[in-house]
C-alpha cells in the first residue's frame, strides 16, 4: 500500500522499518522538527528522520499540520493510508480525510484505557499487571477513534517506561501489518470504543518526578520505574539533586521517618541503604547526582560518609 508515515522517537523506527521490509511503499515520512541538543546546542534530528534518510525516503518537518498548505502537501504524496506512531501532533480533519483507508495509529494502551499523552507511564504508576497496545483509526478526538485490534502484554517486575514502551511498539507493528493486510477486503472492521470506560492521561512535566517521601514505598517504587528515562524520580540532599535510578521495596521492619536514610546491615536485594516513606521502606540500588554518571548506591556511600542518617526532601 502507499503509505505516509508519521513518527518521531526511537520506538517509532521499528514500525517504519517493518512496513518497508514487508513491501509497503512509504511515499513520505513526517516527523517533528530538529531540536538543539548537547552543550554545543547542535540541531538534532529525530530518530525517525534519521531512519527515513537512511532508507532514502523524503522527510517532511512542519511546525503544525494545521497550516493551510499542509493538507495539500500531504495529498500530493497520494497515500492510501497514513500510519501514525508517536508523532506528537494531532491530525486535523483536513488531513484525516485524505487517505482512502483513513489514518491508523499505534497507541500503547488497551484503549479506551489511558488515552492521551502518557499511557505507558500511567500504566506503571497504577501498578497494572498488564499493559497493552491498540491499532485504531484516528478521528478528530484524542484517541477516541474505533479500534481494529488490541494486544495485552504482561508488565515485568523490573519494567520501566524505557523498557516497556519499545516492546509495545514492536508488538504494535505486527498488529499494524495484520490490519493493513485486511484493509482492502474490509475483512477486519474497527469497533467503536466504549467512552464510558475511558480514562485519560496528561503530559508529564519535570516536576512530576519530585519524590514526596510521605507517599508509600510502593508508590515511590512505581515512580522510579515509570519515570525512566524522563523526567526520572528525584529528591534533594544538602542542596544536591539525587536521581533514584533503581530501587526495591524492602521487607517490613522498624518504622523509619519519611525521607530518613538508614544503613542496611547487608545489601538487601541489591540495595545499599533504605529510605523511610509514609508506609514501608524503599531500598536504593542505583542513583545519580546532577552532572555525574549513574552509580551503584554502594559506590555512592563510599564517598558520602555523612549520608546515613540524613533526611531527603
Amino acid at each position: 500500500m502507499r503509505i505516509v508515515y508519521m513518527g518521531s522517537p526511537e520506538m517509532a523506527v521499528f514500525p517504519l522499518e517493518q512496513l518497508l521490509l514487508n513491501g509497503h511503499q512509504i511515499t513520505a515520512v513526517y516527523t517533528r522538527l530538529d531540536k538543539p541538543a548537547g552543550r554545543g546546542r547542535d540541531m538534532l534530528a529525530t530518530p525517525v528522520k534519521r531512519a527515513a534518510l537512511a532508507w532514502n525516503l523524503p522527510a517532511v518537518q512542519l511546525p503544525s499540520l494545521k497550516q493551510p498548505e499542509a493538507a495539500a502537501q500531504l495529498a500530493a504524496f497520494k497515500p492510501e493510508v497514513v500510519v501514525v506512531a508517536a508523532f506528537g501532533q494531532l491530525l486535523p480533519q483536513a488531513v484525516l480525510d485524505i487517505p482512502c483507508y483513513g489514518c491508523l495509529n499505534i497507541h500503547p494502551s488497551l484503549l479506551p484505557q489511558y488515552r492521551g499523552a502518557s499511557p505507558v507511564i500511567s500504566t506503571l504508576l497504577a501498578g497494572d499487571q498488564f499493559a497493552g497496545v491498540s491499532v485504531m483509526r484516528l478521528d478528530a478526538g484524542t484517541d477516541t477513534g474505533p479500534v481494529f485490534t488490541r494486544a495485552q502484554v504482561p508488565v515485568l517486575f523490573n519494567d520501566t517506561a524505557e523498557s516497556l514502551t519499545p516492546r509495545l511498539f514492536r508488538i504494535g507493528a505486527q498488529l499494524l501489518l495484520e490490519v493493513l493486510a485486511e484493509l482492502p477486503s474490509a475483512k477486519m472492521m474497527p469497533s467503536p470504543q466504549n467512552d464510558a470506560l475511558a480514562t485519560y492521561t496528561s503530559e508529564i512535566a519535570r516536576e512530576d518526578g519530585k519524590i514526596d517521601w510521605q507517599r508509600t514505598a510502593e508508590e515511590i517504587g512505581r515512580m522510579v520505574r515509570a519515570y525512566q528515562p524522563w523526567p526520572e524520580a528525584y529528591t534533594f540532599w544538602m542542596g544536591k539533586q539525587l536521581f533514584i535510578k533503581e530501587a526495591v521495596l524492602l521487607p517490613a521492619a522498624e518504622d523509619l521517618a519519611p525521607g530518613k536514610v538508614a544503613a542496611l546491615p547487608q545489601n538487601a536485594a541489591g540495595a545499599a541503604f533504605a529510605v523511610g516513606t509514609g508506609s514501608g521502606r524503599l531500598g536504593v540500588i542505583k542513583l545519580q547526582t546532577a552532572g555525574k554518571k549513574p552509580m551503584s548506591a554502594t559506590e555512592f556511600l563510599r564517598g558520602q560518609r555523612d549520608f546515613i542518617g540524613a533526611v531527603l526532601w
